[in-house]
């Protein structure tokens, strides 16, 4: 049984990322490392280097390499492939619930081109519900990481609080910051709260 599918961050054994990257080392607790980005320059240039090296798992070995860093750095409860209440449609690669802003939302994308539009997008999806809400996006493509970072300077990009580039000390900082936050499970949500409730039980009770 697979490392990442004991861990709840995969659903299923078979899946080929996710053998993909439990091959890379031979249990991820184990690797030593001296700050984040180190952890994720060392896995993803494990996975560059491999014969499974496939541009179809990109996407999947890179949110596995962020998700199982974020374990090792004790930043827990960590929420994988979530949805969030009152925002459709949208699953957000990995999330965080704290107690002083609520969402915290992680998008993964090893590179960017016009990919970050639709992590705005779902960012301004989520703050329209989750005002105070943060939402970061990790990537590897630093060229195009610094031009939406200017795009973000000069308000065209509305949603994503910062772009992080995850090989570098940019994660080292985002990983200082978050643990500055009080995380925690997720609040049942009440779509709706009120002490004054008319029910058919009271309705009846009375014309009775």
């Amino acid at each position: 049984m697979g490392i990442l599918y004991r861990l709840g961050i995969t659903l299923g054994e078979d899946n080929i990322a996710s053998k993909v990257f439990e091959s890379l080392h031979p249990n991820f607790f184990d690797f030593q490392y001296a700050k984040p980005s180190e952890y994720v320059l060392y896995f993803w240039n494990e996975y560059q280097k491999s014969d499974q090296h496939n541009n179809n798992l990109n996407g999947k070995l890179f949110e596995y390499i962020l998700a199982t860093l974020f374990i090792r750095e004790g930043l827990l409860p960590l929420f994988v492939s979530a949805k969030v209440a009152f925002v459709p449609n949208v699953i957000y690669d990995l999330m965080f619930y704290s107690s002083d802003r609520g969402p915290i939302c992680i998008s993964a994308k090893t590179s960017l081109r016009e990919r970050y539009k639709q992590a705005d997008l779902e960012s301004i999806a989520l703050k329209y519900v989750h005002r105070r809400a943060l939402s970061y996006l990790l990537t590897l493509d630093e060229k195009e990481a610094e031009r939406v970072k200017n795009k973000i300077k000069r308000g065209d990009v509305i949603g994503i609080d910062d772009v992080i580039i995850a090989n570098n000390s940019d994660l080292d900082k985002l990983v200082c910051e978050l643990k500055k936050y009080s995380l925690l499970n997720s609040p049942t949500v009440e779509v709706i709260e009120t002490s004054q409730i008319v029910t058919n039980d009271k309705v009846k009770s009375l014309l009775q």
